[in-house]
């Protein structure tokens, strides 16, 4: 007949390392003794630990670094197009849209609908673009394919281009057609080297144009070389370079029309205005319209959607590379309770509960994923700072982003240290300690 009180806890001898869990296993727990423990686990195998930790480590800093990739291209792609000039309308000749019936499915954009969508209310300046690749020769050197851009004189103050050297062509210039060019930077270097240009000649197939000015260099902005740039009249390039049969009929045509809406006016009312009195000059409706107008703010916003685009699938990435870290906390942990089968089970018999043995082992993984997160926010900071200063790649650090992470990385802690976390707090206290 047994005399063992079975509602107190069961005596077992104990040695070593067990017995300080005993000493610290009787009776309630308090949190820090918890995390104590959890991080003596840890401790007590690094390289395991570490192993462990990895795909959480992974995905925390492919989490950061692809997002101060998406938002440095972002910001990028937002200054080129506010480069291109203040509060612009970009005006385009669409292919594919004419009028029924016509026979002509081509662009009517022409030269003439400058006059109309300067009479606008609310358009305080316009420029037209038409540019085709030629040879250009001078001092000796010749260029293939260099962008000759036909232009009105607007040009610098609508597209905020500044004239370093010289002098932009004006309006009697213009009407004059008066062979005159402006070069970009880049291309009065290639030409003339450290001399000055201004003055000299330039020659585009059998015309010799002279030089009255040079730009500020520019760079690149959206598809665009403003450096390597010839500017001229567009009446010239109509008259010269791009000769048209039709252009008798139906004008010259531009390749796009460039209108700067003033600051106080609405955008959208002032662009709705552009379309219908367009349609009107040409006869047609807006529907029929065959061109597209866009804003600044649209191209932004297309851009931002394919960088979006490009940052889900990353996201997904590094969601893949979480999940399978915490797949790897999960099994780590199973192996845990198995090797550590008899300490619970002491623990069990001198007073811990079934609850203190579940917050040990799920504090366990919460710190195993926290710790590889702190390591992933410290690779993914370091990564996209060494993205953005060795690279030609532009980074931005998004504060959100490390939260983000981070707290993925904890979420993924909680969730897959669950499972042996209740299998370490559901063992039998008698069996436990059978286990050798």
């Amino acid at each position: 007949m047994s005399t063992h009180d079975t509602t107190q806890p069961l005596p077992v001898p104990v040695s070593g390392d067990q017995a300080a869990v005993v000493e610290s296993a009787g009776g309630l727990i308090s949190p820090a003794e918890i995390l104590r423990i959890a991080w003596e686990g840890i401790a007590r195998n690094k390289v395991r630990s570490l192993l462990t930790m990895l795909g959480v480590i992974i995905g925390v800093a492919a989490v950061i670094i692809m997002i101060s990739i998406s938002a440095g291209t972002e910001a990028t792609i937002a200054e080129q197009i506010q480069g291109l000039g203040a509060n612009l309308a970009f005006i385009q000749a669409s292919f594919g849209r004419g009028r029924p019936g016509s026979g002509d499915s081509g662009p009517m954009l022409v030269y003439d609908d400058t006059a109309v969508v300067e009479s606008v209310p609310g358009v305080v300046g316009t420029v037209v673009d038409q540019t085709t690749g030629k040879t250009v020769k001078a001092d000796g050197t010749s260029l293939t394919d260099v962008p000759v851009m036909g232009t009105t004189p607007d040009f610098p103050s609508v597209r905020d281009v500044d004239i370093a050297r010289g002098r932009f062509f004006n309006e009697v210039e213009l009407e004059r057609k008066a062979k005159v060019a402006i070069l970009g930077a880049s291309l009065a270097e290639e030409l003339f080297g450290d001399g000055d240009p201004i003055g000299q000649q330039v020659t585009i197939d059998t015309t010799r144009l002279t030089v009255i000015g040079v730009a500020d260099e520019k760079g690149i902005v959206g598809n665009t070389d403003f450096d390597s740039q010839l500017y001229a009249p567009i009446t010239v390039v109509f008259d010269k370079f791009m000769p048209s049969q039709f252009a008798r009929f139906i004008g010259d045509r531009v390749r796009i029309i460039y209108a700067q809406i003033d600051e106080d006016a609405d955008m959208e009312q002032v662009i709705t205005q552009i379309q219908l009195k367009l349609a009107t000059s040409k006869g047609i409706s807006v529907e029929e319209l065959p061109v597209t107008i866009q804003t600044q703010q649209d191209i932004i916003d297309t851009q931002s959607a394919t960088t979006e685009a490009f940052r889900n699938l990353l996201a997904w990435v590094a969601a893949v590379s979480l999940i399978v870290g915490g797949i790897g906390i999960m099994n780590i942990m199973l192996v845990s309770v198995t090797e550590r089968t008899r300490e619970i089970g002491i623990r069990q018999s001198v007073g811990a509960t079934p609850n203190d043995i579940r917050w040990q082992f799920l504090t366990e993984a919460l710190m195993l994923s926290l710790v590889g997160g702190v390591i992933g926010v410290i690779v993914g900071v370091g990564g996209s700072w060494l993205f953005g200063a060795t690279g030609d790649m532009r980074t931005v650090i998004v504060p959100a982003s490390i939260l983000l992470a981070f707290g993925s990385a904890a979420a993924v802690g909680v969730f897959f240290g669950f499972y042996p976390a209740n299998k370490a707090a559901q063992l039998d206290p008698i069996e436990a300690l059978r286990h050798e």
